[in-house]
Formats: structure tokens, C-alpha cells, sequence
């Protein structure tokens, strides 16, 4: 989907760091943008940041709530019209060692960075089906999705899946005119530290609490990361391209090479195959999406 002026975009978590800047980037192009937080003081703020006039929708949501999606989903398109763009972008993160994680600390955070997800695709994929023009989703992941490491086993759960949920959904709804991203940034200047102020109280219960103590002071590395105004601007190019996964650090690099270089290695290629099985389920030994983004990418940057 390449024309975007005069479109519409709902984007979950919108109201500050990566979402805003996405906002940012798509009201750029002419997009009428449907911003979605949960967080009232967010809202105001991104409402006066954007200038957008009546092409920005603020709208109050815990993407947890199903019932409360699709009346913003109903509110946007009455002020918009059809939405052609989702952003599944709503995020939180509770960090520390695997053994310590409550419940509490399960729940929270897959509920909203996957369950978020899977509610925004079952509330909008449907609409955007139905109005025929086309559209793309794109689910923040992380690249903790596909270089995982210890002390986020809760958070890396959750943005695994949407990477691989973003890889399944492209093979079914391209053809259908629905491009389909993952989404998988490193460090970026953002609010999700702040996560725990919108924590239920029905999660309260947590095994992180020292550890995440010790994360809040330990130094303040933001002049490391990169600004939501390039990582919008990396989203917006992403879409351009329909690109299947939209990465922002080169530094991950090596480690993502070794990891697929780890997974081609473990394929037990010294023993013989079933023809039959692999004519019977060929679907299952090969997704053409990667064959395709692979290419994508070497024409991009050849």
C-alpha cells in the first residue's frame, strides 16, 4: 500500500515514545492518525505535540479491554472513516530472572504486549478486509524477539510471538492486499520504563520488585538510543517498502546471523527424508515470505 495521503491509522500506545513518533511520521504523509493510550497526561501531550488539527483522534484505551477496542475502533472510523493502517504498538515490560516472575508479572505483560496485539488484530483486521482498499499492519515486536538474552523471559515471550505471528498473518494476507510487519527496534527513547504506573491492581503481585528497582537506577543511557522521530521515520519507510520485518540497529547484526546460523546447523541433515512425507506437507518446510524478503532487502540494499 503505497499511497497513504488522506488514509487512516490506528495506533495503540500512540501517545508518547515509539507510537508518537510513528504518528508523527504517517501524519507526515497526509495520514489521519487515531492515537490509542491509556494514559490521559500521554494523550494531551501528543495532541499539542502532533499540531495535527481534526486529522489527529486522541482516544483513551487499555488494549487489554475488548469491549472498549472495538467502541475506539467505532470512534475512529466515525471520525475517519475506514482505517487502512494498524499499529499494534502498545507495550510494557517487567525484567528480571525467570524464576522470580509472579504470575502477576506473566499475565500483565503478556496480556497487554500480545494479548494487545491479538485484540487489535481480531477488532480491525475484519474492517479492513471488509472495505476492500487494502491496508498494513504492523506489530511492534522487538529485537529481543529474535536476539533473546536472560533477565526477559516475560517480555521476550510476548515479542517472539509477534514476530511470529506477523510472519504466519503475511502468508495468508498479502494476496488479500493486506501487508503484514513485524516490527523489531533496539533501544529507543521511550516511556516503557514507566510501564509499572498503569500496572492493574489485580497484578500487583510481582517477584520483580527489587530488580526493578536496580534497573531504574541504573544510569540514564538515553543519549544511546535512538529518538521516536527516527524510529517513526524507519516505521513510515518500512511501510513504503512493505517490508516484512523493520529493523532499526545494525549492531544486532552478528548476533542474529549467529542465531540463524545456530538454527541451520541444527537441522539433522545427516539423516535421509521422507519424500512422501515432504510432497504430502511441502506447506509446512518453507514459508515463501522469507525467499521474498530476502530479495526485497537485497534490492533495497544491494
Amino acid at each position: 500500500m503505497q499511497e497513504l495521503k488522506g488514509k487512516t491509522a490506528f495506533i495503540t500506545g500512540g501517545a508518547s515514545g515509539i507510537g508518537l513518533g510513528i504518528a508523527k511520521a504517517l501524519l507526515g504523509e497526509g495520514m489521519k492518525v487515531a492515537i490509542a493510550d491509556i494514559r490521559d497526561d500521554h494523550l494531551e501531550e501528543a495532541v499539542a505535540e502532533l499540531n495535527g488539527g481534526d486529522d489527529v483522534l486522541p482516544l483513551k484505551l487499555d488494549v487489554t479491554d475488548r469491549d472498549a477496542y472495538a467502541k475506539a475502533a467505532d470512534e475512529a472510523e466515525a471520525k475517519f472513516g475506514k482505517i487502512h493502517i494498524l499499529v499494534n504498538n502498545a507495550g510494557v515490560a517487567a525484567l528480571g530472572p525467570v524464576e522470580l516472575a509472579s504470575y502477576g508479572d506473566w499475565d500483565w505483560t503478556l496480556g497487554v504486549n500480545l494479548g494487545g496485539t491479538i485484540n487489535g488484530i481480531v477488532t480491525i483486521l475484519p474492517r479492513i478486509l471488509a472495505h476492500g482498499e487494502g491496508g498494513h499492519i504492523v506489530s511492534t515486536a522487538s529485537m529481543s524477539g529474535m536476539m533473546p538474552h536472560g533477565g526477559a523471559a516475560t517480555y521476550t515471550t510476548g515479542k517472539a510471538a509477534i514476530v511470529a505471528l506477523m510472519e504466519t498473518m503475511r502468508s495468508e494476507l498479502e494476496g488479500r492486499g493486506v501487508v503484514c510487519s513485524a516490527f523489531c527496534p533496539g533501544a529507543v527513547q521511550s516511556n516503557i520504563a514507566e510501564a509499572g504506573k498503569t500496572r492493574p491492581e489485580k497484578f500487583a503481585d510481582t517477584g520483580y520488585a527489587q530488580t526493578d528497582k536496580g534497573r531504574q537506577s541504573a544510569g540514564d543511557f538515553m543519549h544511546l538510543f535512538q529518538t521516536k522521530e527516527e524510529v517513526g521515520q524507519r516505521v513510515l519507510q518500512g511501510i513504503l517498502n512493505d517490508e516484512l520485518f523493520i529493523l532499526t540497529h545494525a549492531e544486532f547484526y552478528e548476533g542474529v546471523k549467529d542465531r540463524a546460523e545456530a538454527m541451520i546447523a541444527s537441522v539433522p541433515r545427516h539423516l535421509p527424508e521422507n519424500p512422501e512425507y515432504k510432497e504430502t506437507f511441502s506447506v509446512l518446510f518453507r514459508n515463501p515470505v522469507h525467499a521474498e524478503e530476502k530479495a526485497r532487502q537485497e534490492k533495497l540494499h544491494p
